[in-house]
């Protein structure tokens, strides 16, 4: 009996740093799936976008959102063969869609192979359709380009940097951006709302964070 309560423990201890746990704990809250992305701040000219998954957009967008030159990172949803996502039915694995942030930045102050290169560092490019204890689909990793300038480079990126990273084969798909679907509000800037207040937070996402403001320093925003 004390084996089996161990062995109990030991799971919910892994089921609490497991995004897909977090959000289903999260899905009831009552929120509307945004339909007005956070950029009214943005110039209409001079800026680049581009969608990125790699796991939970949580991290992702953590990092991005502390990113000098990134206007914008909004958590969503990209990929899917269906004509609509939400979270619900994009966990189901019905959908194909990924989680993923989309950024916007200037690329006169950082250029796409430096937002890659910080992708490559924040997370594992090597591990199938799967981020730590987030397993499935949803959370691989994976460029979505917007034109084939940015593939080009994304694939001189995925074949140069990203091996330098890592010593085990990049699996990161590169395929062309079709559709974009904003996440459920309380999915956005999620790190800076809920800290230390949630497990996934303290030993997922800040680790992360940490690992970025270190590996870059001089392409973190400073502190308002």
């Amino acid at each position: 009996m004390l084996n089996w309560n161990f062995g109990k423990a030991a799971l919910l201890g892994l089921s609490l740093l497991s995004c897909t746990y977090q959000n289903t704990n999260n899905m009831n809250v009552g929120h509307e799936q945004s339909t007005d992305m956070p950029v009214d701040s943005i110039p209409a000219e001079g800026t680049a976008t581009i969608t990125l998954g790699g796991g939970c957009f949580w991290c992702i967008e953590a990092v991005f959102g502390r990113t000098k030159g990134v206007y914008s990172a909004v958590s969503g949803y990209s990929g899917g063969t269906a004509k609509t996502a939400d979270y619900k039915s994009v966990c189901s694995g019905e959908t194909d869609h990924a989680e993923v942030v989309q950024v916007k930045f200037n690329p006169k102050e950082i250029s796409l192979e430096e937002v890659l290169d910080i992708f490559w560092n924040v997370h594992d490019p090597t591990t199938l359709n799967r981020q730590g204890n987030d397993v499935g689909p949803q959370y691989r990793s994976v460029i979505f380009y917007h034109s084939e300038e940015q593939k080009a480079i994304a694939e001189k990126s995925k074949t140069s940097s990203a091996t330098q990273i890592w010593d085990k084969p990049i699996v990161t798909q590169i395929v062309p951006f079709e559709a974009f679907y904003v996440a459920e509000d309380y999915h956005q800037e999620y790190f800076n709302s809920v800290g230390d207040r949630n497990p996934y937070c303290t030993y997922v996402i800040a680790p992360k964070v940490q690992k970025f403001e270190k590996l870059f320093s001089d392409k973190v925003k400073k502190k308002e």
